[in-house]
């Protein structure tokens, strides 16, 4: 049935799935009774374990050969990978979920940004547009969770917008090398990382089933769809599709626990996803016209 779809139709039920399952993440982060350090290694202990067995499966012969070389470009992936994972969930930890949702949304427009310095990418009228209004709504929500006490946790999911835009840039630099074996490398130096400051491994209560449906669910199998997706479908498209964590994420964790963002970040956000939405679709119908 998968083989007769078209490429389209392909890569759009890969995102769509992957980030589909991506959506109740931050929910089970919410209901979780284990410390920071804790879950951080977990999140990247499981996730590289059920990765590693894939990599292992997928790549058979040439496995140590794609690991070994991954080059500075896979290494640089992999500390950018690991960094924005740990920012996630300081982020998660220190601010309302809609907030660092928010924040990791603006990861293509600062990824635009960097194409531009880096990539000598300069962006068009349209994304410097879109960074325009989506920065200016970034402040605003910014100036709110200074009163509310909230502006670490903010930061910090600025910071893995950022990284998952060096992500990005690298990917569009190296498009020709695989960096999947840089992300399961990330994995094990996050678990590494968070080794050192774990107190107690044991998982006790609801944790029990929380932190391994985290890991699997909303971890290791969106990474393997979400990875392979851009293989038939554009950046932009599979951007679309992430603005579904943007939306669903806070619904989760609303209807489950109450927690409720501020107006400021109710406005704020929908400006940011509306505009990063249109952005996509204008992209999207760009390369359309350029492939015809």
């Amino acid at each position: 049935m998968i083989e007769n779809l078209s490429n389209q139709q392909k890569g759009s039920l890969l995102a769509f799935v992957g980030v589909f399952f991506i959506t109740p993440d931050s929910l089970l982060i919410r209901l979780s009774n284990i410390d920071t350090w804790g879950l951080l290694f977990y999140r990247g202990a499981i996730p590289f374990g059920v990765v590693l067995i894939g990599a292992l499966i997928f790549y058979n012969r040439n496995f140590l050969r794609k690991f070994i070389g991954i080059g500075y470009p896979g290494l640089f992936y992999a500390i950018s990978f690991s960094a924005c994972n740990i920012t996630f969930i300081l982020s998660i930890q220190n601010t309302n979920v809609a907030n660092t949702l928010i924040m990791v949304a603006l990861a293509p427009m600062l990824s635009a940004i960097m194409g531009g310095i880096f990539l000598k990418e300069a962006p068009d009228r349209n994304t410097w547009l879109a960074i325009l209004v989506t920065f200016g709504s970034c402040v605003y929500i910014f100036y709110d969770s200074i009163n509310l006490g909230n502006f670490v946790g903010d930061f910090f999911g600025f910071l893995t917008a950022l990284g998952l835009a060096c992500n990005a840039t690298i990917a569009r630099y190296a498009k020709n090398r695989d960096l999947v074996p840089s992300a399961v490398i990330g994995k094990l130096m996050v678990a590494i990382f968070a080794f050192y400051f774990v107190d107690n491994f044991e998982l006790i209560d609801n944790d029990k089933y929380f932190i391994p449906l985290m890991c699997i669910m909303c971890v290791a199998i969106p990474f393997v769809l979400v990875t392979i997706a851009p293989r038939f479908i554009t950046g932009a498209e599979v951007n679309l599709f992430f603005l579904l964590e943007t939306i669903l994420g806070p619904i989760w964790v609303w209807v489950v626990i109450n927690e409720q963002p501020s107006i400021e970040t109710i406005i704020g956000g929908a400006v940011i996803i509306i505009t990063i939405a249109i952005h996509s679709f204008l992209a999207i119908k760009k390369t359309q016209l350029k492939s015809n």
